[in-house]
């Protein structure tokens, strides 16, 4: 899309300016372009009007109207029934949860044969229809019927007051496309002591201007580069900022795949950051590494005056996992407000007055610290590979949700 690509001009030519060698890496992707979309559910005599979110990935129905009976259905437990085909039908189903986790139940799902999907994200009990995608996996090995996000709120009170019936009409939806990788590159004086790569991603989610999520981490690699570029260096440092990762890690998997040999022979880490300027909040460390990364790591924050709760365990849901799919090790810091994540997450509020500059510049220097320091040492602290606990589910997260290997 426009705006996504822009973005990409602009951090290419901000890489540029630090003296980097730059390049552009290209992948289709399935661009959302909606221009208008309606929602109605019947309740109380009546048709009530509804805001909603076409997902990225889903058709729209050219501008026709569709109608259809209404059913609720529990993301959480429903899929324990054995039959949900008399259920769904022919229907529109009210789905409370917008994430399927397991292909295997979106399948099941799309083989019931319902009309349309409206989806609540029950991570963000709000009024507002948050924006979000269908798997790009699920979509191609599955199908896809019109899917809309709509807020929780509404869902709660169409189930209060009985609504038996909704409608939908929207003008575009899914279309072929291409989204690109921008890559900078600060070149080390070893060409076999691996690399250390930093990651972000430029795209936002519909109809949000997405200052926290991700312009901050944009802005953090840009300013990374500017800081690291006059610096002596023994191991290359990378930069990243990945596009449409908001569909699931696009474009960081179409570099893994891309680059895999590569990769497995250069070994590395990947520090990755995605909305980290919350305003009120703390930092959040998450991914797959060996405990001294996390200490050393840990230390560099210290610093700053900055701590973090490390989450242990694998986390497939940020662009350091495609990474980690190939056994490189990598994390993602984060800075949450709320128990779910970040309480303006995939909003159109989603705007500059969320952020503290202060907060961000203290993780930036953190991090620049601590690759500068292992950029520039003879032998690594910590070990360049995966805990042996969780090389299974990784390579499930990545066969399930990414295709694995064959995609």
């Amino acid at each position: 899309m426009p705006g996504e690509a822009a973005a990409a001009d602009y951090i290419a030519a901000e890489f540029a300016k630090c003296g980097a060698k730059v390049w552009r890496e290209s992948f289709p992707v399935q661009a959302r372009d909606v221009q208008e979309q309606q929602l109605q559910v019947f309740y109380a005599d009546a048709w009530h009007d509804a805001g909603c979110s076409l997902f990225a990935n889903a058709p729209g129905t050219k501008g026709e109207w569709v109608e259809a009976p209404l059913v609720f259905f529990d993301g959480p437990t429903g899929y324990q029934q054995p039959d949900l085909t008399s259920l769904m039908r022919g229907k529109i189903v009210m789905h409370l949860g917008c994430h399927i986790e397991s292909q295997q139940n979106y399948r099941r799902l799309i083989d019931a044969q319902p009309t349309g999907l409206l989806m609540a994200d029950v991570r963000y009990p709000g009024a507002t229809p948050l924006a979000d995608a269908i798997f790009p996996t699920y979509a191609k090995n599955c199908g896809v019927v019109t899917s809309l996000n709509v807020a929780f709120l509404d869902a709660w009170k169409w189930k209060e007051r009985g609504a038996s019936r909704a409608r939908f009409r929207v003008v575009g939806g899914a279309r072929p496309s291409e989204s690109a990788n921008i890559i900078a590159e600060l070149p080390g004086s070893d060409a076999g002591a691996g690399v250390i790569y930093l990651g972000a991603h430029h795209d936002t989610q519909a109809d949000s201007v997405g200052a926290d999520d991700n312009g901050t981490a944009v802005a953090g690699v840009i300013e990374l580069a500017r800081v690291l570029a006059p610096l002596k260096r023994r191991r290359t440092i990378r930069l990243i900022s990945f596009g449409a990762e908001e569909q699931l890690s696009v474009g960081s998997s179409a570099y893994v795949r891309r680059h895999r040999a590569e990769l497995q022979r250069e070994g590395g880490v990947i520090f990755n950051f995605d909305s980290f300027g919350s305003l009120f909040g703390w930092n959040v460390l998450s991914g797959s590494g060996q405990v001294e990364l996390d200490s050393q790591l840990a230390k560099y924050f210290a610093e700053q005056g900055q701590y973090f709760r490390r989450e242990q365990g694998v986390l497939p849901y940020a662009d350091h996992f495609p990474f980690n799919a190939v056994g490189v090790p990598g994390l993602t810091l984060m800075r949450l407000n709320c128990a779910s994540g970040r309480f303006f997450h995939h909003r159109a509020d989603d705007d500059i007055s969320r952020l503290d500059f202060n907060v961000m510049a203290a993780s930036v220097n953190a991090v620049a610290a601590f690759t500068a320091a292992m950029a520039a040492m003879a032998s690594l602290p910590f070990a360049l590979s995966i805990p042996d606990n969780e090389h299974e589910q990784i390579a499930r997260c990545w066969d399930d949700l990414f295709g694995g290997w064959a995609e």
